[in-house]
């Protein structure tokens, strides 16, 4: 049983939820389960949000934890159909983004969580930065290289973290292609997620579990944010 005192917590009954939406991904459906939907998704996930907060502020007082059920740190169960052949009208996943302050269009580094049946994680780092953005890091690995690699290659990192994302085919304009960095060089993002069960997801501990993933990635982040003039 969840006491108020627990209202952050996640329970099986989220994932239920989840799978079976996609299993009826309608509107009918949704708008007969909607109270399913209130009560075991987006009521727990907006409490996560509050209780994250203050720990979020600690690791940097640069991003943002907004708990609003539209225009805060949770992304909305609607899905924008407009521009895509896939038009089922939910996302069968809940998620949440940390922005940074400085960068509400999303191009700072920042943390992610991501809860879909099978598939959990925390996310860090820069999706897709811009082409002066992602110049901007490339220069500053090759300029700092010890301080990236003693991120990147540092041993509780590297078990906890893993780099995701595309790389390019070939060596960025300007850069050799036998750099010693030159699989950082060529990604297209500098993002890093940790895995999550379900089970780590439900249990009473997961705001702990959360937060130290995001204090593991956190120096991924402050060295993006120098490098494109943010503070961290």
């Amino acid at each position: 049983m969840i006491t108020p005192g627990d209202a952050h917590r996640f329970t099986p009954a989220l994932f239920t939820f989840l799978s079976d939406l996609k299993k009826h991904n309608t509107k009918i459906w949704f708008e007969a389960n909607r109270s399913r939907y209130v009560e075991h998704v987006q009521r727990p996930f907006l409490a996560f949000i509050r209780a994250f907060a203050p720990r979020l502020a600690r690791i940097s007082p640069h991003l943002i934890a907004t708990a609003k059920p539209i225009g805060g740190s949770m992304f909305k169960i609607n899905r924008d159909v407009r521009f895509t052949k896939e038009k089922t009208p939910y996302h069968t996943r809940v998620a949440g983004r940390f922005l940074h302050g400085r960068d509400p269009m999303g191009h700072g580094p920042g943390f992610y969580l991501h809860l879909e049946p099978g598939d959990c994680s925390a996310g860090s780092g820069i999706w897709l930065p811009p082409t002066a953005q992602a110049l901007a890091i490339r220069n500053r690995i090759i300029a700092a290289p010890d301080a990236w690699t003693a991120i990147t290659r540092n041993r509780t990192f590297r078990a906890t973290a893993k780099f995701w994302g595309e790389s390019l085919k070939r060596p960025p304009a300007g850069i050799r292609g036998d750099h010693p960095l030159i699989l950082d060089l060529k990604r297209k993002s500098f993002v890093t997620f940790v895995d999550f069960t379900e089970a780590q997801v439900c249990a009473p501990d997961f705001l702990d579990r959360f937060t130290d993933a995001c204090r593991i990635m956190a120096p991924l982040n402050r060295f993006l944010a120098g490098a494109i003039g943010l503070p961290w």
